[in-house]
């Protein structure tokens, strides 16, 4: 059972380095910074939940596991928030925003 756990941790870990690695190539292959962020939040968010939780079976089930699952929260409710508003700054500042993407107003 403790192959099976290490195991799971090793493919957990592995699956999000490849979600950093795409969010890099996303982040050269995109023009546009609202594309990159795009890229880069995403890889971000979804990158660390996979590293933290193959590290949580990794180091197995005490007290270090929580703290891993109080990161991944903060993380996971501030990455999006800072995301939003470094979006939010470029759309406003950004003076050819029209020539760059369509802009729905409601």
């Amino acid at each position: 059972m403790e192959n099976v756990r290490i195991i799971a941790g090793i493919i957990l870990v592995a699956v999000g380095l490849f979600v950093y690695i795409t969010a890099t190539i996303g982040l050269f292959r995109f023009h546009y910074v609202l594309n990159r962020m795009h890229a880069a939040a995403l890889g971000d968010t979804l990158g660390i939940l996979f590293v933290l939780l193959g590290l949580m079976f990794l180091v197995g089930f005490n007290f270090h596991t929580l703290r891993l699952g109080l990161i991944i929260c903060f993380l996971w409710m501030a990455s999006p928030v800072s995301s939003h508003l470094l979006a939010k700054a470029e759309f406003v500042t950004f003076k050819h925003i029209k020539s760059e993407c369509e802009v729905v107003e409601k």
